[in-house]
């Protein structure tokens, strides 16, 4: 079978190739950038407010910048691994997951930037997949979406309320 045929075999079947990219970005965030570098730097620190969550084991020596690996456990049992591919202290960092996406490529970027009288974070990404009916993509991404928008607003929900009780520790959510 030639590529060309193998292509419309796929494409009577309902896969495509499909590609997206997303971008969520929160509200203003009445915080400084160090603030939320702080937990966003801390690659294991998603259990405290990205949604599903449950832990976060960092599987290399580095904990943290480029060439840092962190396994991702979702309540749900599954996990990905992640890499992290791009490290800009107190701005931001990028990532591809290497496993655990019914995808053939998925980078992101968790970017902070100064606005007036706070910042906003943007998670930003890219996604791809071939051998996946366009309704399962537009799923996933969906799903994703949803995902980033949840987590950006309890990011900012904990940023205010340590801006509020700046005595709580590094869980971001409970006192010392």
């Amino acid at each position: 079978m030639t590529k060309k045929q193998s292509k419309d075999a796929e494409s009577k079947l309902g896969y495509h190739n499909n590609n997206a990219t997303l971008k969520r970005t929160s509200p203003k965030i009445r915080s400084t950038r160090q603030k939320a570098w702080k937990i966003l730097g801390d690659i294991a620190s998603m259990p405290a407010w990205a949604p599903g969550v449950s832990e976060v084991q960092i599987t290399t020596p580095r904990k943290k910048g480029i060439g840092a690996i962190r396994h991702v456990k979702f309540a749900d049992g599954k996990s990905i691994e992640e890499h992290i591919t791009s490290w800009n202290p107190k701005f931001g960092f990028t990532y591809a997951a290497a496993d655990g996406l019914p995808l053939r490529i998925y980078i992101a970027s968790l970017t902070i930037k100064d606005v007036s009288d706070g910042i906003k974070i943007t998670w930003q990404s890219y996604m791809s997949s071939t051998h996946m009916p366009k309704a399962e993509f537009a799923k996933i991404t969906d799903s994703m979406g949803d995902f980033y928008q949840e987590s950006l607003a309890n990011l900012k929900d904990i940023l205010h309320k340590n801006a509020a009780h700046p005595t709580r520790n590094r869980h971001y959510g409970q006192k010392k």
